[in-house]
C-alpha cells in the first residue's frame, strides 16, 4: 500500500461538521496557509541541488587526503537536508499532481540518498494515521529499541539486551540509522505490495554502484571505507536528531485509546522553538504539531499557523507543548530510559 500521507478525507470533516477540527481547519484556510510555495521549492530544491553537487565536487578536488573527511561530515548534513525534500514531496507540499511527486520522491530518496522511497512512504503515511500509538505506528515497533514498559515486560533478543542502558544508547545507535534505512529499502523490494519495484530497486543499486564506486575509485581503500563510516554513520545521527524531539517521550497510545483526530495529532507531539535556523535543520519539523494536523501544508506556513493552532488549542483547553531542542532531547531520553525499567528490575 502507498497511500500518499494527507489530511482526513473531506467527507471526513463534513461528518463532524463543527467538529474541533473542521473549525480549526476553517481558520488556517482563511489565512491561506495551505496554498502551494513554487518559488519557495524552486529556491530550495535549487539549494540542496548545488550543494549535493559541490560537496561531490570537493570530494573529487580534495581526493586522497584525510581533508576528506570533512567533506564526508559536510555531506551527511546535505543529505539529511534531500532526506527533507523527499518528505516534503512525499506529503504533497510540492506538487499537485501525484506522478509528479513519485518521480521526484525516488529520485531524491532512491537515486539521492539510497532510502527506499516507496518503503518509507508506506511505513511514514501509517505513522500519521496513528502517531504514537503502541499498535498501530510503526515507528515504535520494539525491533532494538522498547519504548513502553510493557514492550520491555515482553522484550526478547536484543530489545531486552539493550533495554537496562538504552537511553545512554540512543545516540549512539544512531550511527547505524544510515545503514539501516539502505538495508531496509533493499528488504522492501521483496514486498510485492511496494509499487513500482523494478524502478525502485533499479535507482537504489544504480545509487550503491556509483557511490562505492566513487569512492574506491578517488581514494584508497582504507581511506574509502574511513569516509563512508564517517559519512554514514552522521547521516544517521542527523537524521534521528531531526526526527526523535518529535513524538518521543509523549503520550502513547494503546488499544481502543484513540481520541479524534485533532487530539490524537495534538496530544502525542511536540514542537520545539527556534528561529529560521531551526526551520532550516529541521526541515520545519519543529513545528511538528501543524505538520501532524496539516501534512500537505508546504513548510514555510508552519511557522505561521503555529499561531492559530495554539490559540485554537488555548481555546479548547488542550495542551499544547512547545520545548527547546535540547530539553525535547531530555524528555526522549528521559522516557527511554523509564520505558526499561522493568528489564533493569528483572535483572537486579
Amino acid at each position: 500500500m502507498n497511500a500518499q500521507p494527507s489530511n482526513p478525507p473531506p467527507s471526513a470533516v463534513r461528518a463532524v461538521e463543527g467538529s474541533d477540527f473542521a473549525r480549526l481547519s476553517k481558520k488556517i484556510a482563511a489565512a491561506g496557509l495551505m496554498s502551494r510555495r513554487p518559488g519557495y521549492y524552486a529556491a530550495r530544491i535549487s539549494a540542496v541541488a548545488a550543494l549535493y553537487v559541490g560537496g561531490w565536487t570537493a570530494f573529487v578536488l580534495v581526493g586522497d587526503t584525510w581533508w576528506t573527511l570533512l567533506v564526508a561530515a559536510f555531506l551527511a548534513l546535505v543529505f539529511g537536508q534531500v532526506a527533507l525534500l523527499a518528505h516534503d514531496v512525499a506529503h504533497r507540499q510540492v506538487f499537485r499532481l501525484r506522478k509528479a511527486s513519485e518521480r521526484t520522491g525516488r529520485l531524491a530518496g532512491n537515486a539521492g540518498i539510497g532510502m527506499g522511497y516507496g518503503w518509507w512512504q508506506d511505513k511514514h503515511t501509517r505513522h500519521h494515521a496513528n502517531p504514537n500509538h503502541e499498535d498501530l505506528d510503526p515507528d515504535l515497533i520494539p525491533d532494538v529499541l522498547v519504548w513502553s514498559q510493557k514492550q520491555a515486560r515482553a522484550s526478547k533478543g536484543l530489545p531486552r539486551l539493550l533495554g537496562r542502558f538504552q537511553a545512554f544508547l540512543f545516540f549512539p545507535l544512531l550511527t547505524l540509522e544510515g545503514f539501516n534505512l539502505h538495508v531496509a529499502g533493499v528488504r522492501s523490494l521483496a514486498d510485492r505490495s511496494v509499487k513500482h519495484r523494478v524502478t525502485e530497486g533499479s535507482l537504489l543499486f544504480a545509487h550503491f554502484a556509483l557511490y562505492l564506486g566513487a569512492l574506491f575509485l578517488v581514494l584508497p581503500p582504507g581511506m574509502a571505507v574511513a569516509f563512508l563510516v564517517v559519512h554514514q554513520c552522521l547521516f544517521g545521527v542527523y537524521l534521528g536528531a531531526i526526527f526523535a524531539p518529535n513524538h518521543k517521550g509523549m503520550p502513547i497510545l494503546t488499544g481502543d485509546d484513540r481520541p479524534d483526530f485533532l487530539r490524537r495529532q495534538v496530544l502525542t507531539s511536540r514542537n520545539v522553538r527556534g528561529g529560521w535556523l531551526t526551520d532550516v535543520a529541521l526541515g520545519g519539523l519543529n513545528h511538528q504539531i501543524e505538520h501532524h494536523l496539516f501534512p500537505s501544508m508546504p513548510s514555510p506556513h508552519l511557522r505561521r499557523a503555529r499561531q492559530i493552532v495554539r490559540r485554537h488549542c488555548q481555546e479548547l483547553g488542550l495542551t499544547y507543548l512547545e520545548t527547546s531542542l535540547i530539553d525535547s532531547y531530555r524528555q526522549a531520553l528521559t522516557s527511554l530510559h523509564r520505558a526499561g525499567a522493568p528489564i533493569r528490575q528483572a535483572a537486579a
